[in-house]
């Protein structure tokens, strides 16, 4: 299984603009034989905690009908970030497109302190079965917290799919903390970050991918958009920026 982050910049609030941006990059994950191709945190809104009430939504909005296309033309999964909608107020999510499947949805369940002001926190862990492997999809702050990987792990977890919005510093920590995280629990760690401004902060890219023995595999740059992938069977990976494929 070939499984791919996409790094890129959001447009500000602007769902409609990052849909079509969106698809360009699914389009060039399925170009290299991509079936896993996962975005960045809130990547269809942008990082933006004040705008989320606004633009929160659900997996059903006819806006993103085109991902469940693809995802059954290009017989790929694709997760896409956003906030969605529930009785507690919104939620930081990943929406999980499979194809000929029904869409599903997992909630960030660990939120940062400069969250609780936001958002509200999902209840139920996601395990989703792909190509003989068992994805377990984290959203940023969570996944720096080792309690979190441990217990994917203890559900049986082996490909570790962590969908963030980190500063230069937080990206530090992150290319720190995953490695061990693999060791650990001899999963495939994959990190799709955005880059370019982002609420209060600007993103610094360096989505990258890790093996199940915590070697870094491939990683873009801090500031480049593109792809980062690796073949879970070979074990051979690449970083693809926007400019090489646009020269």
């Amino acid at each position: 299984m070939r499984i791919c982050a996409a790094q890129l910049a959001a447009v500000r609030g602007d769902i409609a603009a990052n849909v079509t941006r969106h698809i360009a990059f699914v389009e060039l994950a399925a170009s290299r034989s991509a079936d896993v191709v996962l975005f960045p945190e809130l990547s269809l809104t942008g990082y933006e905690p004040t705008l989320a009430r606004d633009l929160a939504t659900d997996a059903d909005d006819p806006r993103l009908d085109v991902f469940q296309a693809l995802a059954d033309a290009r017989r790929l999964l694709i997760g896409v970030g956003l906030p969605t909608r529930s009785k507690s107020g919104p939620q930081i999510s990943l929406v999980v497109f499979r194809p000929l499947e029904r869409r599903l949805t997992y909630s960030k369940q660990r939120l940062h302190a400069d969250e609780l002001s936001w958002f509200s926190s999902g209840d139920e862990q996601l395990v989703i079965d792909a190509g003989g492997h068992r994805l377990a999809p984290a959203i940023c702050y969570e996944s720096l917290q080792p309690e979190h990987a441990a217990a994917v792990a203890d559900l049986g977890a082996d490909t570790y799919l962590a969908s963030v919005a980190k500063p230069h510093r937080s990206v530090e920590m992150a290319h720190q903390h995953y490695p061990s995280i693999a060791r650990r629990h001899s999963m495939i760690v994959l990190m799709a970050n955005c880059v370019g401004p982002c609420d209060d902060f600007v993103a610094a890219g360096r989505s990258a991918v890790w093996t199940e023995q915590g070697r870094l595999a491939a990683e873009l740059s801090d500031r480049d958009e593109g792809i980062v992938m690796i073949d879970t069977t070979t074990g051979e990976a690449l970083a693809i920026p926007w400019v090489a494929v646009e020269g």
